[in-house]
């Protein structure tokens, strides 16, 4: 294993108010490394005391040193951040490879990602305006909007792309002015305690960022607190409803990105050298372990049986492996819970019938086996009511179907509670702009998947979540805007 600095042996503490403090109730837990199942570090589990110090810290914050850092203040201040972030992205690649299983392989792809958000939302910070608007009342009234920012945010995040998600959460609402209580999954907490002191070090006042890992309580006691103004969540949409529930309290505003179950379209005429791995990374990237990951495959009746044999082959020559490798393209599932939850699911494909093209089981022998590796798998010949077509599962598991017509795949394709991510293949413009139009779901790709860009907005329809991640809108999801009458004579 690479030495990374930040693992130094030490219990690695709650960020409060610019400090590392240890949780109030002295408890620790055990952040384990998936490839091998050992100890990475332990960590301090936060829980509603410390969630109500953080948020006492970030009101703070809010209402005193933060709110003197005018639009340039903070666009600088995001700048800074993203300078740190790429200078320190090796270790912060590492930290989410050892602490989740992403390939470090992909680091340069996730190192750009998370640098230009910063960049991105640093821009926006200087953008934000209100409007003068005519009105049609009687006298001479002038009348104009403010934009400011909400308060304190509370942010959710799982454990699939620990440091984007943090940077995804944090950027915006510093951008608009508001103040931040993080708290990352207990499954790979490490990167975002790391990012905490780059905040800290690029000058973001304390009690600006706070981090509290920690397990659900911990994010109910965020999700509840009459002092958090609003809540932003990625993750199930079992804990989302909950989040939706708690937010009653104070009616604080929530943005939530949820679970999906989302189609990838292949017609006869789609360009199979192209289509075939990019469906099969549709599903593989990050072992499957993608909200908007392409899990079900539709694809044409006259080339189902070819494009589901040479989507197998390019399942079978992926190279599974310790994600520190650079020569690995798919690591393990981020914990043994995943693991569990993941092979369950290959006993109920087959035992409602779908065909096994390739993989279909742990890996249990060699090196890996002391790990959480799943082998990339493809179930072909599936009905739409197979549990495998309908339950999101989370892993390298792509359930193959075929279909007749447009019509066909586009009713097929809806059918379905959720409603994040489409994916469509075909040379066909005709059938690209058809099926975008009528597919219910937040983000359409032609021709490619899982493309993304900060400009870009992201979110869901149906189960899958409401409000918008990235673009120009995403900063307003963090303000309030007040209407301003004054009579001038």
């Amino acid at each position: 294993m690479m030495h990374v600095k930040f693992l130094d042996g030490q219990v690695k503490q709650l960020l409060i108010d610019g400090r590392h403090v240890p949780a109030r109730s002295g408890r620790c837990f055990d952040s384990i490394n998936p490839a091998n199942g050992k100890l990475l570090a332990q960590v301090a589990q936060g829980a509603a005391e410390d969630i109500d110090l953080a948020v006492q810290a970030a009101r703070r914050a809010f209402e005193g040193a933060w709110s003197t850092f005018n639009p340039y203040d903070r666009q600088m201040a995001l700048l800074r951040l993203a300078d740190l972030v790429d200078a320190h992205a090796d270790e912060l690649g590492a930290l989410d490879t050892l602490d989740m299983g992403g390939p470090v392989a992909y680091a340069a792809s996730r190192r750009q990602r998370a640098v230009a958000m910063l960049r991105y939302y640093a821009g926006q910070a200087t953008t934000v305006h209100g409007q003068t608007i005519d009105n049609s009342q009687p006298g001479d009234i002038f009348t104009y909007t403010v934009k400011e920012p909400l308060g304190v945010v509370g942010a959710i995040i799982p454990w699939n792309g620990p440091l984007f998600m943090a940077i995804w959460k944090i950027a915006p609402a510093l951008a608009a002015g508001c103040t931040v209580v993080l708290k990352p999954a207990e499954q790979a907490p490490l990167s975002s305690l790391r990012l905490g002191e780059l905040c800290l070090e690029a000058g973001i006042p304390p009690g600006v960022v706070n981090v509290v890992p920690g397990f659900g309580a911990a994010g109910a006691a965020l999700a509840e607190h009459p002092d958090v103004d609003k809540i932003t969540f990625t993750g199930s949409t079992e804990v989302g409803q909950k989040i939706i529930r708690a937010s009653a309290g104070n009616i604080k505003r929530v943005t939530v990105e949820l679970g999906g179950k989302s189609p990838n379209i292949v017609f006869a005429d789609a360009d199979l050298d192209a289509a075939v791995p990019g469906a099969a990374m549709a599903i593989f990237a990050n072992s499957g372990q993608v909200c908007s990951a392409g899990s079900r495959l539709f694809v044409e009746r006259p080339i189902y049986d070819e494009f589901v044999e040479k989507v197998a082959a390019f399942a079978n020559r992926l190279r599974v492996g310790d994600p520190m490798d650079p020569a690995t393209q798919m690591g393990p599932v981020v914990s043994h819970e995943q693991l569990e939850r993941v092979v369950g699911y290959l006993g109920v494909g087959r035992e409602q019938g779908a065909r096994l093209a390739a993989g279909g089981a742990r890996i249990s022998e060699g090196a890996l086996a002391a790990g959480y590796f799943v082998r990339p798998t493809v179930f072909a010949d599936v009905r739409d009511d197979m549990r495998i077509a309908r339950e999101e599962i989370f892993g390298p598991v792509v359930a193959a179907l075929p279909f007749d017509d447009i019509e066909d795949v586009v009713r097929r394709g809806n059918a379905t509670t959720f409603g994040l991510g489409s994916g469509i293949w075909t040379r066909s413009i005709g059938n690209a702009h058809r099926v975008a139009k009528g597919l219910k779901a937040g983000s359409v790709w032609v021709n490619c998947y899982q493309q993304m860009d900060p400009a870009m907005p992201f979110g869901g329809y149906k189960m899958s979540g409401y409000g918008r991640e990235g673009g120009a809108a995403h900063v307003e999801e963090f303000m309030n805007t007040k209407a301003v009458w004054i009579k001038t004579a």
